[in-house]
């Protein structure tokens, strides 16, 4: 007998159109907490939101991310009143997820106190012959200065300053501030893969008020921790506030965010411990994460030299086009009956062979590393989740080398091989503005014009 809808999961049936929300992350740049730190992809923490009310009733649930970024579902499951489990392998998002969840724990005259000494000691600095301590990873490399003298004696100081900082969560936070910030003055930008200014028709930065950057985001995440506590209360009988959480205890009841590759989840969790999961794995379109937060690895020192990045290569969920477009011939790892998966590969892997890995051999490869990924993690969502447990899975399709790939068809039937029910899949997103891989360029532009990128919301059930 099929588990019934819960009362949450009507009301949103009965929505017109879509259940959910547009998934798309736009509308986080100005929101509380999902504002600080800019990212290239995720969801809306509307989605989210309607993503958990399908949980429905008053217990407690544990929630779960295998991939989660900069920590959108995290944030919104705490929230929520939820568990938050998440796995992320960057550094650097995963001490985004870190900080973020756990705001609420940083003490705001602590916080208020620190950003004064912040002002303090730059002023003092600046204004002396001061020479910083702080210098340029030596492992960085780039095509030309990522700053210029000017601003690179100014982020030096700031960098002395956190180093100073003795209280490790107020530290993180203003390493964060300082991370999220720090492309916005250097002579790089995102377009969207980090390119070189001038690369985009802008003039390099020659100064810039770093200070003012950082202390202007560290403000905003003070008035945003303040927001953050006040929502982590209810009201009670009386009117007065009660705590629904404990802001100043550490809670791994709450919250989890594992630095780790989610394909060792064995490793960290119980077998159907999780009640929900809400995700959004990386696209089919070689977006390069880790090589577009190059400067934030480096300047946060998660790397020193380009070796340090290598296992992210290899763990990276569908790999990348660069890592296994010379391999030997890659193919699928599990059996897809009554599906042109195999077909569509082959057609891929057939295109212009005089490009050697440039053609469709390499592309081929790529794809089939993605898919095998794709029935590694409907694997593991059938492993962890609870009987009746439901998945979300938000997906993009692709276009590779001219060939149409939809990634939400495969991925629901790779689902069903491995046990799982295909509720449904929605597109709520039909004409998506991003990149794929098209005829070995990254402009969406030179498709056919009968070929658009979408979005889709996979939902499963156990």
């Amino acid at each position: 007998m099929k588990p019934q809808p819960n009362p949450g999961q009507k009301l949103l049936l009965e929505k017109r159109g879509s259940a959910f929300d547009d998934p798309a992350f736009a509308s986080n740049k100005t929101l509380p907490i999902h504002r600080w730190v800019p990212w290239i992809a995720g969801f809306a923490s509307s989605f989210v939101r309607d993503a958990l009310n399908l949980s429905g009733g008053e217990n407690r649930h544990t929630i779960l991310d295998p991939f989660c970024g900069v920590g959108t579902a995290l944030v919104e499951t705490v929230l929520h009143g939820d568990n938050a489990i998440g796995f992320e392998i960057n550094p650097y998002a995963a001490l985004a997820s870190r900080v973020k969840v756990s705001a609420y724990q940083i003490p705001l005259e602590a916080l208020q106190g620190e950003i004064a000494n912040f002002q303090r000691f730059y002023a003092d600095k600046i204004s002396s012959n001061y020479l910083p301590k702080s210098q340029s990873p030596k492992g960085f490399k780039t095509r030309s200065e990522f700053y210029s003298p000017r601003v690179l004696h100014k982020v030096a100081i700031a960098l002395d300053f956190i180093q100073t900082i003795d209280n490790p969560r107020l530290k993180d936070l203003f390493r964060l501030a300082f991370a999220s910030t720090m492309v916005l003055y250097s002579n790089y930008s995102y377009e969207p893969s980090l390119s070189r200014r001038v690369t985009a028709g802008k003039a390099e930065i020659l100064d810039f008020p770093v200070e003012e950057a950082i202390i202007g985001k560290l403000r905003e995440m003070a008035e945003d921790i303040a927001w953050y506590r006040e929502q982590l209360s209810e009201v009670g009988m009386n009117g007065d506030r009660q705590p629904r959480l404990d802001c100043d205890r550490d809670s791994w009841q709450k919250h989890k965010i594992i630095q780790d590759s989610f394909f060792r989840y064995s490793s960290y969790l119980e077998p159907e411990s999780v009640d929900s999961i809400v995700t959004s794995p990386p696209y089919l379109n070689n977006y390069h994460y880790n090589r577009n937060t190059r400067p934030q690895l480096y300047w946060l020192g998660f790397a020193q030299k380009p070796q340090d990045l290598k296992h992210l290569e290899t763990a990276n969920f569908g790999k990348f086009w660069q890592t296994v477009r010379g391999q030997e011939r890659i193919d699928l790892e599990f059996a897809l009956p009554n599906t042109d998966l195999g077909d569509r590969l082959e057609t891929i892997r057939g295109l212009n062979p005089e490009k050697g890995i440039y053609g469709g051999s390499g592309w081929a490869n790529y794809a089939a590393s993605y898919f095998n990924d794709c029935y590694r993690l409907a694997k593991g969502i059938v492993n962890l989740l609870k009987p009746g447990g439901t998945a979300l899975v938000v997906v993009g399709n692709s276009i590779l080398q001219g060939v149409s790939i939809p990634t939400d068809q495969y991925f629901g039937k790779i689902a069903e091989s491995v046990g799982l029910e295909l509720v449904r899949i929605e597109i709520p997103r039909a004409t998506r503005v991003g990149n794929s891989i098209i005829r070995s360029d990254v402009r969406v532009g030179k498709a056919k014009k009968s070929q658009k990128l979408y979005e889709a919301i996979v939902e499963l059930r156990k």
